[in-house]
């Protein structure tokens, strides 16, 4: 036997052994770290520092999204409002709510509100608000009617899929400008108007990057 096998082949067991231990503990660190709500989200619904109701504010108040995440339409994130905000109403509403704590110290110190994301995109993934909200894509085709959500969760897959699906057929998923943040306007599509869908297409030259390097950059 020793003549068929080199001396170096008893080592073979051991560093099969070592190999797949290492393989196994990556792919559990993998599994770990990927299959949890932080990315498979859909109904990912974190308890928040500040129970804040958007069915309040966004719904029964009507209070425009813009308020709150004032840079939704000129750059890629959508901002978390600061202190400051919250505070234009709550220094008369409810001033003294023991709920309010944390918004209350906030703008008195300067440090931010520990909110807890709903909506992350992966470190691999580009994703520009302002590019979508302007060409009348509205918040709802990702994240829900979110003005009938006492607390927010994660409504959409936000999967490669899911964004495809729109990047090929735009068409089905447009609102007029107009009615972006009205989020119980219904898509052209849907009012029988694909065809006006079909024109903004054309006159705005919306042309969803369909390749790889459209969103992973």
């Amino acid at each position: 036997m020793s003549k068929i096998f080199p001396k170096s082949a008893n080592a073979l067991p051991l560093q099969i052994v070592i190999f797949l231990a290492i393989a196994g503990g990556v792919a559990t660190a993998a599994v770990t770290y990927y299959s949890t709500p932080k990315y498979l989200r859909v109904g990912y619904q974190p308890v928040q520092p500040v129970p804040f109701e958007h069915s309040l504010h966004a719904g029964q108040l009507g209070i425009d999204c813009r308020y709150c995440h004032a840079s939704v339409e000129k750059s890629a994130t959508s901002s978390v409002p600061a202190a400051q905000t919250c505070m234009n109403c709550h220094s008369i509403v409810k001033p003294q709510s023991p709920l309010l704590e944390p918004v209350r110290r906030s703008y008195e110190t300067g440090e931010p509100v520990p909110w807890v994301k709903v909506h992350v995109a992966p470190d691999y993934v580009y994703f520009n608000h302002s590019v979508h909200v302007n060409r009348g894509v509205s918040c709802v085709e990702c994240h829900g009617k979110v003005n009938e959500m006492t607390a927010v969760w994660h409504d959409k897959s936000h999967s490669m899929g899911f964004c495809l699906d729109c990047h090929r057929d735009p068409a089905n998923y447009l609102r007029e400008p107009k009615d972006v943040f009205n989020l119980d306007s219904p898509t052209l599509a849907a009012q029988g108007r694909l065809e006006k869908a079909h024109q903004n297409i054309r006159d705005w030259k919306i042309m969803p990057p369909q390749s790889c390097s459209g969103c992973h950059r």
